[in-house]
């Protein structure tokens, strides 16, 4: 294979030792290599930043179509409605009687009290 043909390209980048360290931190957590890890951030920052500025084209009937579908009604999406009406873990019964807003509302009236001591 000639060099013309290669179709791999060194990057050298000058970095501080504490970027460095950040990125072999995030890179060791995900079990890649420092070179995978900053390839992959890099080309998925740069799809972003191509994603943002590509043009959206579209025929005037579709855009028309898609202008109507944006005016018409809302509709519920049955997933949706089901994931707003669950409780969240941390509002269980036994959380949510022990914490109300009286109590919350008396620890930071404490809070306030103990800071005005120290000064």
């Amino acid at each position: 294979m000639s060099r013309a043909e290669r179709k791999e390209h060194p990057l050298s980048m000058r970095m501080p030792e504490t970027d460095i360290a950040i990125i072999d931190r995030a890179a060791a957590l995900r079990g890649r290599s420092r070179t995978d890890f900053v390839r992959d951030a890099a080309v998925r920052a740069a799809e972003d930043v191509l994603m943002e500025t590509a043009p959206i084209r579209m025929s005037p009937a579709g855009f028309k179509a898609f202008m109507a579908t944006l005016s018409g009604p809302a509709a519920p999406v049955p997933e949706m409605v089901e994931l707003f009406e669950r409780a969240a873990p941390w509002e269980s019964n036994a959380s949510s009687s022990n914490v109300d807003t009286g109590s919350r509302e008396e620890g930071a009236s404490k809070r306030k009290i103990r800071s005005g001591k120290r000064r």
